[in-house]
């Protein structure tokens, strides 16, 4: 709930936002056209009132030096943030397996866990705010969608409240997206009350005629989930920016017990912008490569650069401003252990793993005031341990659950 009220309010700071992306938009396309959407919108006036945040929040476990183990903040994931629906069908698989097992103790110790109920209701509360009963719901997809099934879930609960999807892609609403005086959404004639993005985190999905259907949503009065400036908070270097001694507090006045818990989340993270804070950062990764990774401005998994790899990209960039479109981070370091990861094809034997933990956040807010902050469920993703960078998409990582001890 605490990264919630955060990326709500980086969200609402357009000068924070500015200031913190002025050198990475320079170096990279992609931000520098989210960033112009949002200069647009500001520019023309906000049109929606309501506005909704569906986020991930990923952590691994840090083993200190002392061996304790402290909960390290990987990245929040603000535009179309994955797995709710899947991770929602998880607890009953393992269970199942553990009953069969008879192992029926064990298998009621699987933690529930329901992230698409608790996502679908923060979207039934902004439909709701937005205040038109026969409005829509458009969902934004990619054409060859792999994760439909995780979608549908979420798709599943709404239809059970009564609200209806559609789901579209960039194309379709370029033309037959339209918005009317009072920059009322329509698709197909029908009114959109909420947008909610499962596509357009990556420059791949973008053609021109895709950035001016997001131009258009964005105009809207539709609540965007997100909104322009939602995604850019959400950022490789917004999350850099917020580590800095002064930003939290800034952000959040008055709260300095919510900051604490924040702050005490973050890893190493380190501007590469020319100068000598960042000329510092690239030597110490250089000389040490196995306690950091590089991150450019990208999600969707498989973009990090880590060890010699790394290596060769720093002393690729170093003298060169496009350094400025990446972040260097402490490379976290979790514990490994033995698991059975279950793949199509391949033999199932004990290998040493380790987790990632995602923690759903839902927060609604109308004007200035949050009407909803809540964690709605959590998702593990599970590794063997050779694989430093990919997800579920990827290939590498399993859907898993916890297991309280």
């Amino acid at each position: 709930m605490d990264f919630n009220m955060l990326v709500d309010a980086v969200s609402q700071n357009a000068a924070f936002l500015e200031q913190t992306l002025s050198s990475t938009i320079k170096r990279d396309n992609f931000t520098a056209h989210l960033f112009d959407i949002h200069k647009q919108v500001l520019k023309e006036g906000i049109a929606q009132t309501v506005f909704l945040g569906l986020n991930r929040s990923d952590y691994m476990f840090q083993c200190n030096a002392d061996g304790s183990p402290a909960l390290k903040q990987i990245e929040i994931n603000t535009i179309s943030a994955s797995f709710g629906g899947l991770a929602s069908r998880t607890p009953a698989v393992h269970r199942h397996v553990l009953n069969v097992l008879n192992k029926t103790k064990e298998a009621a110790k699987i933690l529930s866990n329901n992230p698409s109920k608790g996502l679908a209701l923060g979207i039934t509360r902004a439909w709701e705010l937005y205040g038109s009963a026969n409005a829509l719901v458009l969902l934004i997809a990619q054409e060859k969608e792999r994760n439909i099934f995780d979608q549908r879930a979420i798709e599943n609960e709404l239809l059970a409240r009564n609200i209806h999807v559609i789901r579209r892609r960039f194309e379709d609403v370029s033309e037959k997206g339209s918005l009317d005086q009072d920059r009322r959404l329509f698709m197909d004639g029908q009114e959109v009350a909420v947008v909610y993005f499962r596509d357009g985190y990556m420059p791949s999905q973008y053609s021109p005629q895709n950035w001016e259907a997001r131009l258009l949503l964005e105009r809207s009065c539709a609540v965007k989930c997100p909104d322009i400036a939602t995604q850019l908070a959400g950022t490789k270097k917004v999350q850099q920016e917020l580590s800095r001694m002064g930003v939290l507090e800034m952000l959040l006045p008055g709260q300095p017990e919510t900051v604490a818990r924040l702050r005490a989340t973050f890893a190493g993270l380190y501007s590469l912008d020319m100068g000598e804070e960042g000329d510092q950062a690239i030597a110490e990764a250089i000389v040490a490569p196995s306690q950091f990774v590089l991150k450019p401005q990208r999600e969707g998994g498989g973009n990090n650069l880590y060890g010699e790899e790394m290596v060769q990209a720093l002393e690729r960039l170093k003298d060169s401003e496009e350094r400025a479109s990446y972040i260097l981070m402490e490379k976290i370091k979790p514990e490994p252990f033995g698991n059975c990861l279950l793949r199509p094809g391949s033999p199932v034997q004990v290998v040493q793993c380790i987790s990632e933990l995602g923690i759903f956040g839902v927060y609604v807010r109308q004007g200035k005031t949050l009407v909803m902050n809540k964690h709605v469920g959590h998702l593990l993703r599970t590794k063997a341990i050779e694989h430093a960078d990919g997800g579920v998409a990827a290939g590498v990582a399993v859907l898993d659950n916890p297991y309280p001890v």
